[in-house]
């Protein structure tokens, strides 16, 4: 028993969280953009600004109509390059005021009289944004300058919103897919720390992978065969965990010691995986790096 076998035990499970955490974002920016969440997280946003009724007008204003991403039009669409605009998904507040300014009607003229700006804005879309220039009208404000400050400040908080909304949703497929991930494979993070133990190729192997992993500028996505193919070699995928594991004895103690243990195991990398490939691959960067550095002076892992 030794400190460098236990730490490349520790770097061994890192670097199978942070390839499993690489799967689960992959599919979660599939899914996100299969199913355009980020933008309908923006549009239920664009909603409480200019109305239900009129959202789809409004987004089709040319300057926001600019903003809208470009991607395949289907999962196929690679083969034929096909393309088209998607969902808005983010607006710089200033373009948004500008853009709602220009839609209300109010870009024309700088100075108002207060009952011709009432009239003006209550003729808007029922909105909380016409709710929030009534107000502000009703406290004096006037200028269309002034106005468009305060709305600057109030449709910045929308959007980041509509961003926090975006990534709440984002986590919940993160957490749910780490979930299923976990059980479809049967990582069990105790069973892996065992097997990274016992065997030293892999533990050599899991740290030569971490390295190179480590080398890189940042945590770039990788395709996912690779990422299956990084696991299958770590022995890490037993997708007929369920059929196939057994307690060593038969007692009901034993049945209960390994069902403990098996929920502990699963749990430990549920709740890993769920942190995302981002936060493996900074702990890699900083494990890693001085590990290897410490290791050049002669010291060879086995």
């Amino acid at each position: 028993m030794s400190f460098s076998q236990a730490l490349e035990v520790v770097i061994g499970l890192i670097f199978i969280y942070y390839v499993l955490g690489s799967v689960v974002s992959l599919v979660t920016q599939w899914i996100n953009e299969a199913f355009e969440t980020r933008g309908k997280s923006l549009e239920k946003h664009l909603k409480l600004i200019v109305g239900d009724k009129h959202v789809g007008d409004f987004v089709k204003l040319p300057q926001l109509e600019a903003l809208r991403p470009i991607r395949y039009k289907n999962m196929f669409s690679f083969i034929t390059s096909a393309t088209e605009p998607k969902m808005l998904e983010k607006v710089p507040a200033a373009t948004l005021v500008e853009s709602y300014f220009d839609f209300v009607g109010l870009t024309a003229s700088k100075k108002f009289e207060l009952d011709e700006l009432k009239a003006l804005i209550n003729a808007f879309p029922d909105s909380n944004g016409k709710t929030a220039l009534l107000k502000w009208v009703g406290q004096g404000v006037t200028d269309v300058e002034e106005l468009r400050k305060r709305t600057f400040t109030y449709f910045s908080g929308m959007m980041d919103q509509a961003g926090a909304t975006f990534r709440s949703n984002a986590r919940s497929f993160v957490i749910i897919l780490s979930i299923l991930l976990t059980l479809l494979l049967g990582t069990d993070s105790i069973k892996m720390a065992q097997t990274l133990w016992d065997n030293a190729n892999l533990r050599a192997l899991a740290v030569a992978k971490a390295e190179v992993v480590a080398q890189q500028e940042g945590a770039d996505e990788t395709d996912i065969e690779t990422l299956f193919k990084d696991l299958g070699e770590l022995d890490v995928i037993n997708p007929g965990w369920f059929m196939n594991e057994r307690p060593a004895g038969t007692q009901p103690t034993d049945w209960a010691s390994f069902i403990l243990m098996k929920m502990l195991g699963l749990g430990l990398t549920m709740a890993a995986v769920s942190q995302g490939s981002s936060f493996w691959y900074d702990l890699l960067k900083k494990i890693v790096s001085p590990a290897r550095g410490g290791g050049d002076s002669g010291e060879e892992k086995g």
